[in-house]
């Protein structure tokens, strides 16, 4: 599975705004910062993924960005797709190789279209938790 630059980033976007407290607005220039994203090139993605119906974007000092739905109801497979649409190569004629490919792909794509990003922070919080150094004598 290749995944592009912008489909990293678009991951990255989602699961920032989705460790924030829910339905407060964050602004961009804190999500590139964190994610160490290029600003305007997180401009694109976060205008993307809006017009794909996972962010609401408000506008003022206040304003930023936040999930269009919980976290626990969007999952990695559905903003892969979304934003890698049409940029899997397909080879012309099979080959012996052609089977076990798909069968990878069918397999991958069940992990990431089960898995929610409310999932992955709660795994990335356990895990930073879990191997914090103990400097204890």
């Amino acid at each position: 599975m290749n995944i592009s630059v912008k489909g990293e980033y678009a991951l990255q976007a989602i699961f920032d705004l989705a460790t924030q407290p829910v339905g407060e607005p964050v602004k961009i220039a804190d999500i590139a910062g964190r994610q160490k994203i290029p600003q305007k090139f997180l401009e694109l993605i976060l205008a993307s993924l809006k017009q794909g119906g996972f962010v609401e974007s408000r506008r003022g000092a206040e304003g930023g960005y936040r999930l269009a739905r919980p976290a626990d109801q969007i999952t990695i497979g559905e903003v892969l797709k979304f934003v890698e649409d049409g940029k899997k190569a397909k080879r012309v004629t099979p080959d012996a190789f052609s089977d076990i490919w798909k069968r990878v792909d069918l397999a991958i794509s069940g992990v990431l279209d089960r898995t929610t990003f409310a999932e992955l922070v709660r795994r990335w919080k356990e895990m930073q938790t879990r191997y914090v150094p103990n400097w204890e004598i």
